[in-house]
């Protein structure tokens, strides 16, 4: 843990990328609080990372000033989005086309 001179005033650390329980041990190396409005149960959360922060890292703060922290990008900031195949398709053959359908793996001989 990194002990902080007793200024009045300490600078916001980036907390986002890093996992919640790395996020809160730098808040509280650097003076200041955090809050997870998404995630009620913050102080057992610890392997979420962190997207999105307020204020933004460099901001000075009164010490023990709380930073709000985000777990989750929500419905309308993007994430990794649905997964499902979209049109239009490749267009068929490829390597199909090119290749002589298999036959048996092994000859048969009489």
């Amino acid at each position: 843990m990194r002990i902080t001179p007793k200024t009045p005033e300490v600078r916001v650390p980036r907390l986002v990328g890093l996992m919640a329980v790395d996020a809160r041990e730098t808040a509280e190396a650097r003076g200041v609080l955090l809050a997870a409005p998404d995630r009620p149960d913050f102080h057992r959360t610890v392997v979420d990372y962190v997207v999105r922060q307020f204020p933004q890292p460099g901001a000075e703060v009164p010490r023990g000033a709380v930073v709000t922290v985000w777990f989750d990008l929500g419905d309308a900031e993007g994430g990794a989005g649905v997964r499902e195949p979209r049109p239009p398709r490749p267009p068929s053959g490829g390597l199909r086309r090119e290749l002589d359908v298999p036959g048996l793996p092994f000859e048969v001989l009489r």
